[in-house]
């Protein structure tokens, strides 16, 4: 017998998976849910960087390299063997199942874990710039949203699974600027001087 978190959890997935659909969503989500169908994407999103940020741009996008690396490897590396949870397609009957699907666990979405990394970094690197760069920050935000969203939709995920992957990638982003922004100060930066003060001494 389920926990009633878990009848929740099935519950909802049933809900956006099999009534709060449309057919004419469907090719969206698909193409939402593939990186190999919206892998143009992530070039415009690497150019606006380049376009806004300059020199700085290489770090930025390092930073989210970084992010998505630690994101996914904690979402697939770690939680998915640990708790084996089956994925929806397989577990449940009448799934409406839009992508083909290896039989790899369920939780946590790596896809939303991701996404949510890279949503993050950018709030970070860009949430003081100017209003262009804001409307980019919201766009990244509900892409990363519309990802999560449509691994549920297209029968792979759990909400649950989703959910958790998120949280894994703002922890993972934080992480990472954390770590960075602690290298910069006590490392990086005191080396920087020390250098400056030896060329001009």
């Amino acid at each position: 017998m389920m926990a009633p978190l878990e009848q929740a959890d099935v519950w909802l997935f049933r809900l956006l998976n099999r009534e709060l659909v449309h057919p004419a969503a469907d090719d969206l989500m698909v193409f939402l849910t593939n990186g190999r169908l919206s892998w143009h994407i992530f070039v415009l999103i690497a150019l606006f960087i380049v376009a806004r940020k300059g020199k700085n741009a290489f770090l930025v996008i390092l930073l989210a390299l970084l992010a998505v690396g630690l994101s996914d490897f904690v979402a697939s590396g770690v939680f998915k063997p640990l708790v084996q949870r089956i994925r929806p397609c397989f577990a449940l009957d009448h799934v409406r199942l839009l992508i083909s699907q290896p039989r790899s666990y369920s939780f946590a979405s790596s896809h939303a874990a991701n996404s949510a990394a890279v949503a993050v970094i950018t709030w970070i690197c860009f949430h003081r710039g100017a209003v262009v760069e804001k409307l980019f920050i919201g766009t990244m935000i509900l892409y990363a949203l519309a990802i999560s969203f449509s691994r549920v939709y297209v029968g792979v995920h759990y909400p649950g699974d989703v959910l958790a992957g998120m949280v894994i990638g703002i922890f993972s982003a934080l992480l990472v600027y954390l770590l960075f922004s602690w290298l910069l100060k006590n490392i990086i930066q005191p080396r920087l001087m020390r250098k400056g003060s030896g060329i001009h001494g």
